[in-house]
């Protein structure tokens, strides 16, 4: 952790153009100001210094009837301690009318503490070529055309958030505010990251881990409200021994039925459903709680510790406690994403 002295705040820079996505932009400012107003209370002074950046200064539009002022344009004088590049909805467009951005991150990227891009804003980065031979992440929609476009970069289509070194990529729009999360965390600690994420409601650290998509999210998009029932009783009872007889009573449907409904509405069984959501509960003990492997294989559903770690080693490619060594704690590692103080389950 970077301790930093009291009145002397860390300047960031959100760099917007044209165009920028309006929430992007907001939502990281909100993280920094809730982060001052506690460090004031705290008789601390501000820890951040917050400007809007754009290739000229003064008003910018946004996707959005929001407009934004910036107070300065970008320049290699009096460089910021943290610079963050919003994302848009048309990044092409954007790259071709904001090419001093680019020319800016090939000059200063090495002399930044921290350098990030949200959503599609790591195109920014990309064609500045400082994010090749690097992990990266993005928007999953604009993932794709980022990796066919600069195929040197290791895109990670499913991350919240990524870092590399200096380099700090997000996935889309409230993605941010896991990110400067994670920044305030790693400047501040986890206390005051987590007061912040209080105020805002927000995660911490998301459940599921790194996935962009988890299976919460997936389960509000069920059209069936019985099924999207099923679902979401299943995400709160995943320590029981969850059958696909008890599963179809729950949805007053035959378990044939059931089982060919439940696969049409949710791309896929009922039982694949069920080991992704313990996979998924899994990783956010093991990132969040202190305890024993074992206990948490008890508390996620799994048989014993051994059909855990076959499930890791099959859907990540991992065992839970490599898991646990590299994602432990948010924004500190080569990759992460926010939580509530309280896993998603039930502790017995």
């Amino acid at each position: 952790m970077n301790a930093l002295k009291p009145h002397a705040p860390r300047t960031v820079d959100i760099i917007i153009y044209p165009g920028f996505k309006a929430l992007e932009a907001i939502g990281p400012l909100s993280v920094f100001e809730y982060a001052n107003l506690h460090l004031q209370r705290q008789r601390k002074g501000n820890g951040y210094d917050v400007r809007f950046v754009s290739t000229s200064a003064g008003p910018v539009q946004s996707d959005t009837q929001m407009v934004l002022h910036a107070a300065k344009a970008v320049s290699s004088l009096a460089l910021p301690d943290d610079a963050i590049i919003v994302g848009a909805r048309n990044i092409q467009g954007a790259l071709e009318n904001a090419g001093p951005i680019v020319d800016w991150v090939v000059a200063v990227h090495p002399q930044i503490n921290r350098l990030a891009a949200l959503c599609s804003g790591a195109f920014f980065l990309a064609s500045a070529g400082v994010l090749e031979g690097k992990r990266a992440t993005t928007h999953w929609s604009v993932a794709q055309m980022l990796q066919e476009q600069f195929p040197a970069i290791e895109v990670d289509a499913n991350a919240i958030f990524v870092r590399s070194g200096n380099l700090w990529t997000s996935a889309g729009v409230t993605a941010g505010i896991d990110l400067a999360l994670a920044f305030v965390e790693e400047d501040f600690g986890r206390e005051l990251a987590l007061d912040v994420a209080t105020d805002m409601v927000v995660y911490l650290k998301r459940p599921g881990g790194q996935s962009q998509f988890s299976t919460h999210l997936l389960s509000q998009k069920t059209a069936r409200p019985n099924i999207r029932e099923v679902q979401n009783w299943i995400l709160e009872n995943l320590d029981q021994r969850l059958s696909s007889t008890t599963l179809a009573q729950k949805a007053m449907m035959s378990v044939r039925n059931f089982a060919r409904v439940f696969q049409q509405e949710v791309g896929q069984s009922s039982q694949e459903f069920i080991e992704a959501s313990r996979l998924e509960l899994a990783k956010q003990l093991l990132a969040d709680v202190a305890l024993p492997i074992k206990k948490i294989a008890a508390l996620s559903g799994f048989t014993d510790d051994d059909h855990m770690r076959r499930v890791f080693q099959k859907r990540l490619g991992i065992t839970p406690k490599v898991y646990r060594e590299r994602f432990a704690t948010t924004g500190i590692n080569e990759g992460n994403a926010g939580a509530m103080p309280a896993p998603v389950g039930k502790f017995k």
